[in-house]
């Protein structure tokens, strides 16, 4: 069962769906600058957050740290070069959530910095201290989705950007692991491989932010 009250529910539900949101939308926005209207004609590319939501992506954050949103649509047929335009499509999502994270972070400080300013009183503290939480929580999750996207393991984000780097003759063999790709994430997972390989990433970048 998940560990999380009511309140810290309610505190990390906001960020993670604007996390998810934003991380998703990136994606969309990008694949559609390179001329792939797949995102748009299905109304993916939108910041309504309900468009975006996987449930059991969304459930697993709570449960294990970890999740997903429902992917963009993309079609790499409509791109120029596609391997090239799908390696930035990739890298949109984990780039928006650190672009997040710091921001949050940033906004961690301000708000720390309004609570010495402003007098102590219970309307300010019932504002400004869940307020900070939320961003706390923001700069939190934010890190996890960008890192846990850099895993270059099918259908992450890490596995386009590394199949657009690779040379061909090693990038077609790469790609034949999509097929299995969710098999092995779902197994590395339940045996906390990931969770052993990203953790301390994800520990550092977090004390680095709000340092």
């Amino acid at each position: 069962m998940p560990s999380h009250s009511l309140s810290e529910l309610i505190l990390l539900a906001p960020p993670l769906l604007f996390a998810l949101t934003m991380h998703e939308f990136a994606h969309g926005c990008v694949a559609s600058f390179f001329g792939d209207p797949t995102a748009k004609m299905q109304g993916r590319l939108t910041l309504n957050p309900l468009k975006h939501l996987d449930p059991i992506g969304t459930l697993a954050f709570f449960f294990i740290s970890f999740g997903w949103a429902r992917p963009v649509p993309v079609n790499p047929n409509y791109f120029r070069n596609p391997r090239k335009d799908m390696l930035w499509v990739a890298l949109a999502g984990p780039a928006t959530n650190i672009v997040i994270a710091v921001v949050s972070a940033m906004a961690v400080k301000l708000v720390i910095l309004a609570a010495s300013i402003v007098p102590s009183t219970e309307i300010s503290l019932a504002i400004l201290k869940p307020l900070a939480e939320m961003l706390v929580a923001s700069v939190w999750i934010n890190l996890v989705l960008c890192i846990f996207n850099f895993l270059p393991i099918p259908p992450l984000d890490g596995s386009r950007i590394l199949a657009g780097v690779l040379p061909e003759h090693l990038a077609r063999p790469y790609a034949a692991l999509d097929r299995y790709g969710f098999i092995i994430l779902i197994l590395l997972m339940y045996t906390k491989t990931i969770s052993h390989l990203i953790m301390p990433i994800i520990l550092f970048a977090n004390r680095l932010l709000l340092s």
